[in-house]
């Protein structure tokens, strides 16, 4: 192991290596033999499902419940939204026959040519179409309403170009899909659960994030607006980390999803859609990893404890007595692990868990034993120190609290100092190549947003919340300018 980690990529040498082999080291992932799909491996979904856990509790919190609607969508669905089927054609997979057949010389499978499917089905890139003809069925009067609908699920968009976790294939997410009497429950809803989102990246990701609302270009397809979190990796380069949706009546008009209101009169629907997805956890290794492994906030790790114990033939009062510690954490609800495997040597151990970004690990030999002492190494700083053994479950609890704030703080640090107001176009195109959040006056013009990206291939990320808007002139075309957006080099 010592040898891996000295061959881990350092990220100042080349930031995108290191995130691939990280992924692999670190036992999150690896390639499938789907051309563009991962293998997410036990410690990977096990990020994956403590965010799982926490964000389901946060949205029940709002009155959402959970459900699943099919994956496979009839082409015809998306046929009725044209702005949404012009967002996702160029993703879909299409599903056109329904069986194999063995070749006449039995050696191979094809596809049995009588087999074709009467209407060809889209593997789901996003669900609105499939849930709102659902919803037709669901909905008559203002009594059924609001309908508030998650489902966890697995979704399809044919990428080009991958990389684990970013940008996949095929990846698991979220979908909330609400449905509303009037646009001014749509809307609070939609603005409701960014906040919810916020809240989740910083208080359990630690990852600070921009709240705001993107630009007509960037919206989501079939939405009137899209509001988002962004967060800035290490390198300086900004990941949309969730989005929502206003949808407006689009989607109830393309599925003539109507109710009859307390007029007893028909009225369209209103909607809101919602997500997030495991590229989350790519977002956790940028922010916060180091050249040494993973550093992972202690309310998402797998592991937030492990305990290795060093000694001779003899290891029972060892047992003994770090045995008892390791009940005591789990009591508190603390993660941990006694690690007493004596296949591999302790320096291995060491190693292991610090590339897994374990965030406290607890070491004690005869001699901590005999002098009532124990090791304490927390992962963020990669502090050591020596402590008594008694009150260790409360150090520990306590330590864990310091390291979430300790990661949350260094990470909006790190991006408060790479944040910055711009004027001047040519500075900008000349600066945007290092990373970093540009705050810059736009003119609204679909046109100069196209010039930006053209000559920088840095977007619009949003309009953000957090930041007391002034007016100006647009550095690129030199018209007046309402307000300051936020630009950067994006995943």
């Amino acid at each position: 192991m010592a040898t891996e980690l000295k061959d881990l990529t350092k990220r100042a040498d080349d930031y995108s290596r290191w995130y691939n082999e990280l992924v692999v080291k670190a036992d999150l992932a690896e390639q499938s033999a789907v051309r563009g799909c991962m293998v997410i491996k036990p410690y990977g979904y096990a990020i994956w499902e403590k965010m799982q856990h926490e964000l389901d509790a946060m949205f029940k919190k709002t009155g959402v419940r959970n459900a699943y609607f099919p994956l496979l969508i009839p082409k015809s669905f998306f046929s009725r939204e044209a702005e949404h089927v012009e967002g996702f054609a160029k993703e879909a997979a299409v599903v056109t026959h329904y069986r194999l057949r063995a070749t006449a010389d039995k050696t191979a499978v094809e596809v049995d040519p009588t087999a074709k499917l009467e209407e060809e089905l889209i593997i789901r890139p996003t669900s609105e179409t499939i849930i709102w003809n659902t919803y037709k069925g669901w909905i008559h009067s203002w009594r059924d309403l609001p309908i508030l609908c998650n489902q966890w699920c697995n979704v399809m968009r044919w990428e080009m170009r991958t990389r684990p976790f970013l940008r996949t294939s095929e990846f698991l997410w979220q979908e909330g899909h609400t449905a509303h009497a009037t646009a001014e429950e749509a809307e609070a809803r939609t603005q409701q659960m960014i906040k919810v989102y916020a809240d989740f990246a910083e208080r359990f990701l630690a990852l600070p994030v921009m709240q705001g609302v993107k630009s007509e270009t960037e919206r989501f397809a079939g939405a009137l607006n899209t509001y988002t979190i962004e967060a800035m990796m290490q390198d300086g380069k900004a990941l949309q980390a969730g989005t929502s949706h206003f949808l407006g009546q689009n989607f109830a008009k393309a599925f003539d999803v109507t109710y009859l209101d307390k007029e007893n009169k028909p009225q369209y629907v209103w909607a809101s859609s919602w997500g997030v997805s495991t590229r989350l956890i790519g977002a956790l290794i940028m922010t916060h990893s180091d050249d040494n492994g993973l550093v992972l906030p202690p309310k998402v790790a797998p592991l937030q404890v492990v305990i290795i114990p060093i000694g001779g033939k003899d290891m029972s009062k060892l047992d003994e007595k770090l045995g008892a510690i390791a009940a005591n954490l789990e009591k508190k609800g603390i993660s941990v692990k006694y690690d007493n495997a004596d296949n591999k040597r302790p320096g291995f151990k060491f190693a292991d868990y610090e590339l897994k970004g374990v965030p406290v690990r607890l070491v004690m030999g005869n001699r901590d034993l005999e002098n009532g002492t124990v090791e304490i190494m927390r992962r963020d700083t990669l502090e050591k120190e020596t402590v008594p053994m008694e009150g260790i479950e409360e150090r520990v609890e306590k330590l864990l609290d310091d390291i979430q704030a300790n990661i949350y703080n260094k990470a909006k640090s790190f991006r408060d100092a790479h944040v910055y107001e711009c004027d001047n176009y040519e500075e900008f195109k000349t600066r945007v190549a290092d990373g970093g959040f540009f705050l810059c006056h736009w003119d609204g013009t679909a046109e100069t947003e196209a010039q930006i990206k053209a000559d920088t291939q840095a977007t619009i990320r949003c309009v953000p919340f957090d930041f007391e808007q002034t007016e100006g002139v647009d550095m690129v075309s030199g018209k007046p300018a309402k307000y300051r957006v936020l630009i950067a080099r994006s995943y």
